[in-house]
């Protein structure tokens, strides 16, 4: 396969990170968890139960692109990615880049995140503003969506014949 460049996208709670993980494996590529990015003070917002802004996120998504540039063989991204414009402005570093879009009912994404570890940045009271802030990159080119509830072995398989 030659070079290909991911970004697992979606609301909090849809499992980015599972798939991204399994996703990064399973095509021998790195793996950037785009929540390690995020600087502190993005960090502090979030455990506050403060919804970032475009401009909290612009040095974030810029750094991400600068990161998955920094991978001339392919890289699996991590990242919500819930603007066009974001989504935008990752592909202006990486012109190639390809997006799995991760869907899931509120319901659905709020008792994950609600179930998760205490120390998670990421409230459940987040959860509404991100489906608010959520532009459905769906009829995007380079796009696919894929139901986050179906099994990994089914999402890893759509995601590589898509590919």
């Amino acid at each position: 396969m030659n070079s290909v460049w991911i970004v697992v996208m979606g609301v909090s709670g849809c499992g980015k990170s599972s798939l991204g993980d399994a996703l990064a494996k399973d095509l021998a590529l790195p793996l950037i968890e785009g929540d390690d990015f995020h600087p502190p003070a993005n960090v502090e917002k979030m455990r506050a139960g403060i919804a970032l802004v475009d401009a909290d996120r612009a040095g974030w998504l810029d750094a991400l692109g600068a990161e998955l540039a920094a991978h001339p063989k392919g890289a699996v991204l991590t990242c919500s990615a819930l603007k066009r414009a974001y989504r935008d402005r990752l592909r202006a570093a990486v012109p190639d880049l390809r997006f799995v879009f991760m869907e899931l009912t509120r319901e659905e994404a709020e008792r994950r995140v609600a179930a998760r570890a205490a120390q998670h940045m990421f409230p459940a009271s987040l959860v509404a503003n991100q489906f608010a802030t959520l532009e459905s990159p769906v009829g995007e080119a380079g796009v696919l969506a894929v139901d986050a509830t179906s099994p990994m072995a089914a999402l890893i398989a759509q995601s590589r014949a898509w590919l």
